[in-house]
């Protein structure tokens, strides 16, 4: 693939050869570089497909706490009512996206947290993320109490 054979040229009798037949010194590189190259787009093209989507984690659960950072996390708070707060302060729906976007500038982390009461319909947690998302937040973290039921059947019942 990469070597050849060079003949040695030159005068000489007939029928008579003079020398070997020696190995090329040179190596030829581009199939080297093309398979390089093959590889590098397989995986610019995978490594997009490997990030994880939002973890999603209902009212009651058995995980564990996320790790705290130096900077206070965004909290919204999504009511049994359908009203939204942002920290301790209540929101018009209207207008989330917009202080969000404010809010997203000021911030040097883009983790928010988001608390849903457990009789709000999935649906409407579903709008908050989208909103949140639109905002600039993309690591959201659902809240949740501990103590809930494990898919094991060893932990207490959700009701």
């Amino acid at each position: 693939m990469g070597a050849g054979i060079a003949k040695k040229t030159g005068g000489g009798g007939r029928g008579r050869r003079r020398g070997r037949a020696q190995p090329m010194a040179e190596i030829n590189i581009t199939p080297f570089v093309d398979v390089m190259l093959v590889l590098l787009i397989i995986f610019m093209v995978a490594a997009p497909l490997l990030t994880v989507g939002v973890p999603v984690e209902l009212p009651k659960t058995a995980a564990t706490a996320l790790p705290s950072d130096q900077e206070e996390p965004l909290t919204i708070t999504l009511l049994a009512d359908g009203s939204v707060q942002i920290q301790k302060t209540p929101t018009e729906r209207d207008d989330l996206i917009a202080k969000l976007r404010a809010i997203a500038t000021e911030r040097a982390s883009d983790r928010v947290f988001l608390r849903a009461d457990g009789a709000v319909s999935y649906a409407m947690v579903m709008e908050v993320m989208g909103a949140l998302n639109a905002g600039g937040f993309s690591n959201i973290g659902l809240v949740t109490e501990t103590g809930g039921p494990k898919l094991d059947g060893t932990g207490t019942s959700g009701g």
